[in-house]
């Protein structure tokens, strides 16, 4: 994504090396759900189909505000470009968008009993395999811990699953999120336990 917020995310290609992570806000969902749509149309094209993945942008491969406000959503910059998010939950939901949750439907997680979740890791294509999902993942994995988790849990992609499985999460359960249009998206649901000292 490209400089300020007007300008188009496909303007300019990521180049530096120096990134800076923070906090996710409210006033970044446009912006992110941009990068998602580059991210997922550009990275995932090798596994899964254009319908596939046009299916999935806005549902699947989406921003759940429930975590922005939970403050456990990172966005990775470099400058005033945004190029990484990802995050973490202590919330039962386990991928997508999140917007038809009422109010307590979302119900928090034991640390004691259940999986953190780790959720909606997107890189931009221009700084793919530079660092920035590993970075995240650290993040999110100290952040989960000093809550309290003991594991952490996701969904990932057929094409994030070596990233993951890079980071020390082992497979534990390969099926098909239905899609719009009777399609379908295999993924795989992975596990970690979180090291603590």
């Amino acid at each position: 994504m490209s400089g300020p917020r007007q300008s188009s995310p496909e303007a300019t290609s990521p180049t530096a090396t120096t990134f800076a992570l923070r906090a996710a806000c409210l006033e970044d969902v446009t912006e992110l759900e941009t990068l998602i749509a580059i991210s997922a149309r550009t990275l995932l094209a090798p596994w899964y189909s254009p319908a596939q993945i046009a299916a999935a942008v806005g549902s699947v491969f989406a921003v759940d505000t429930q975590l922005i406000e939970d403050g456990t959503y990172f966005v990775v910059a470099q400058g005033l470009t945004m190029v990484g998010c990802g995050g973490w939950s202590r919330r039962k939901t386990l991928f997508g968008a999140g917007r038809g949750h009422t109010s307590g439907a979302d119900k928090v997680l034991d640390p004691a009993l259940d999986p953190a979740r780790v959720r909606a890791f997107f890189v931009h294509p221009a700084c793919a395999r530079r660092g920035v999902a590993a970075a995240l993942m650290r993040h999110c994995e100290q952040a989960a811990a000093d809550a309290g988790f003991k594991t952490m849990e996701l969904v990932a992609t057929l094409a994030g699953e070596p990233l993951y499985a890079a980071s020390g999460f082992a497979a534990i359960e390969h099926f098909e999120i239905p899609l719009a249009g009777a399609l379908t998206m295999p993924v795989v649901r992975m596990s970690k336990h979180i090291a603590t000292p």
